[in-house]
């Protein structure tokens, strides 16, 4: 039975629906066992996104805190103070991405990197945040670098390349900073 994420108001957690999956416990660092899957994880904190200028405007931003709860492939994501677009939903069943906020209404998009361009005009490397997150390189990343630690301090993914950065000893980032050459970067600073 597949479990839903449902996301409470003001941005303060996420919860799942299915009570036998909250039994679970959370995996630090990287799981030996099955590295490609995802962790289940809640998180919250606040997201940037700067696109390259036009040929007649300058760089052009947004910023937005969120409340992410990711369950195996599935993800809700709550954004408040949105990109320019509001409040809002963003849910993903590892088939078809969901958006909902105010401005936009409804859409829907294969992957969520699709959607969100689609919503906002932004791109962001979202299928790759979910191991990013848990300190481990997405199964599609090259040249993963880690520090002495043996925490993921760089990583490419097609043309994103991310950078990790670290609290003290914590072995999940804190911080994550993504570029593409064309300009468009992505910084996601979390509180696990």
């Amino acid at each position: 039975m597949a479990a839903t994420l449902a996301i409470t108001s003001g941005c303060q957690s996420l919860k799942t629906a299915n009570a036998s999956h909250q039994s679970g416990t959370m995996i630090q660092g990287q799981n030996s066992e099955q590295p490609n899957k995802l962790e289940r994880f809640n998180i919250t904190g606040k997201i940037g996104v700067t696109t390259p200028a036009s040929d007649s405007s300058g760089a052009q931003g947004g910023s937005a805190f969120y409340a992410w709860g990711q369950q195996d492939d599935r993800f809700a994501i709550e954004l408040i103070g949105a990109l320019g677009i509001g409040k809002t939903n963003i849910e993903y069943d590892g088939q078809t991405a969901t958006l909902v906020s105010e401005k936009t209404g409804t859409l829907t998009a294969d992957d969520p990197e699709t959607l969100l361009k689609k919503a906002t005009g932004w791109q962001a490397p979202i299928s790759q945040m979910p191991y990013w997150i848990s300190g481990r390189p997405a199964p599609s990343d090259s040249a993963p670098k880690l520090d002495a630690q043996n925490r993921l301090i760089s990583s490419v993914n097609g043309e994103w390349t991310a950078s990790f950065t670290y609290r003290g000893s914590d072995k999940r980032p804190s911080k994550i900073s993504a570029v593409q050459p064309q300009g468009n970067k992505v910084v996601m600073t979390i509180n696990h």
